[in-house]
């Protein structure tokens, strides 16, 4: 089934180019499980044939992150999760996604928005539990279009240093999510501690 994805995937940027790019990247943030990695990756790639620039490709990719992101947000927003609890499983929608979503937002709130962008599965769902608590909408935006942008920027690097050989990075690219995620925490967790020792002192 991955690899039928996978496959399909590539076949919309051959068809259609960056447009091909902004398609995927919105179906993998609507809750449509299309791996970004082959996505951008392979949009990578096209930049070294030079069908594309890198800005085009991370824009595409950026904006099509956005576009699907909020309609997940209005889904969630408007009460649309029970329906996509019980037909998601003609996409791909497994409940067990949606309840693991739910529970980094519960636990990690806002801020689930933007790290949540570099998690496997979750970035893919993120954006239900954020609607259904009704985030900021400017907040949620923001947050998701700065959570996107790491991401993009370095699979888009990578397919496009790799070229022809950019398949052999993507099984793992996985465990680049973790690192990212860790490094992202640890900026958060200074930058709460100093606003706290600071607070503290004054």
């Amino acid at each position: 089934m991955i690899d039928w994805i996978s496959t399909h995937a590539t076949s919309l940027i051959e068809s259609y180019g960056i447009f091909g790019i902004f398609i995927g990247m919105l179906l993998e943030s609507a809750c449509i499980p299309i791996p970004s990695e082959v996505i951008m990756l392979f949009g990578g790639f096209y930049i070294q044939q030079g069908s594309f620039t890198y800005f085009e490709v991370v824009s595409a990719g950026v904006i099509g992150n956005l576009v699907g992101s909020m309609l997940i947000y209005w889904i969630g927003a408007t009460g649309g999760r029970a329906l996509l609890m019980k037909y998601g499983k003609y996409v791909w929608i497994k409940p067990e996604h949606v309840n693991k979503a739910e529970a980094w937002f519960s636990r990690y709130g806002e801020w689930a928005a933007f790290f949540g962008r570099n998690m496997p599965l979750i970035r893919t769902f993120i954006s239900l539990p954020a609607g259904i608590a009704r985030m900021k909408f400017s907040r949620f935006v923001l947050f998701t279009f700065l959570g996107c942008l790491p991401w993009n920027m370095l699979l888009t690097y990578l397919g496009f240093k790799l070229g022809e050989n950019w398949q052999q990075v993507e099984p793992y690219i996985r465990p680049v999510s973790y690192v990212m995620l860790a490094a992202i925490m640890i900026f958060i967790g200074r930058h709460i501690y100093k606003l706290t020792f600071k607070a503290s002192r004054s």
